[in-house]
């Protein structure tokens, strides 16, 4: 069993149709990633806004109501379903704005940030995505694994990134436990979305704002992920640590 940290998660509200639970100020900590926000948005919140040298990641849950309406300086103009995947290398530069896709509807997902390679901060912007039927699934007892980037236990997502992470949406029903590896020399830690999991023997839920974070060993090591009442929902995310 592996020691990790607690990564503290904050609260944060856009007037009343944006809320989000988020990782923030901790990329020291979650490296390659710069942060998270588990976030739910039922109106236009931002005006279209510019990233640069880093990467503008949205993950859309099965569960939300709708999907995001996604445009950008580039020529990009598309809708992220529920269960689908857009990644935008900003590069040196990109203007995007991101609204639900229809009107009166939430949408439930992630937006991450993540780092680039210092010699990737200033290359031309571009984006990829993923369709939410292109997201290869892995099925065990009890236990569904959709992995939207990197790959779990041979099963790889065709998403091929400038940052190479790992990023898994694991769906548990009750006292179902997964063993999850995580390679040497990668970070990572793990972000409860709905319910209550046992993280290598402590219990966190979705609503405790704590997130445990497991620094980069030297050799493979593991995270065992147990529902620990009822049926869970988390995020696992990994990846070497950018110097």
């Amino acid at each position: 069993m592996t020691t990790f940290t607690i990564a503290p998660v904050q609260c944060a509200n856009h007037g009343s149709h944006f809320r989000a639970l988020g990782l923030r100020g901790v990329a020291g900590l979650i490296n390659p990633f710069i942060n998270i926000d588990h976030a739910w948005m039922s109106a236009p919140t931002f005006q279209p806004h510019p990233h640069a040298g880093f990467s503008a990641v949205s993950y859309v849950f099965l569960d939300s109501e709708t999907g995001i309406e996604n445009r950008d300086n580039i020529g990009t103009h598309n809708v992220i379903r529920p269960g689908g995947l857009h990644w935008t290398t900003a590069g040196r530069g990109i203007v995007h704005e991101e609204i639900p896709a229809e009107p009166g509807k939430t949408v439930h997902s992630l937006q991450i940030f993540v780092g680039l390679a210092l010699e990737k901060r200033s290359i031309t912007p571009f984006a990829l995505s993923l369709e939410p039927q292109d997201v290869p699934v892995m099925q065990l007892p009890g236990i569904k694994v959709r992995v939207p980037v990197g790959s779990f236990n041979g099963v790889r997502s065709s998403l091929l990134p400038p940052t190479d992470v790992t990023m898994l949406d694991i769906s548990l029903d009750e006292s179902a436990e997964l063993t999850v590896p995580v390679a040497a020399g990668e970070c990572a830690f793990v972000m409860p979305i709905v319910g209550a999991v046992v993280v290598d023997g402590q219990r966190f839920d979705a609503n405790d704002l704590r997130v445990p974070v497991f620094t980069a060993q030297d050799s493979l090591h593991t995270i065992t992920i147990q529902a620990f009442s009822g049926k869970a929902k988390v995020m696992v995310f990994a990846g070497r640590p950018m110097r």
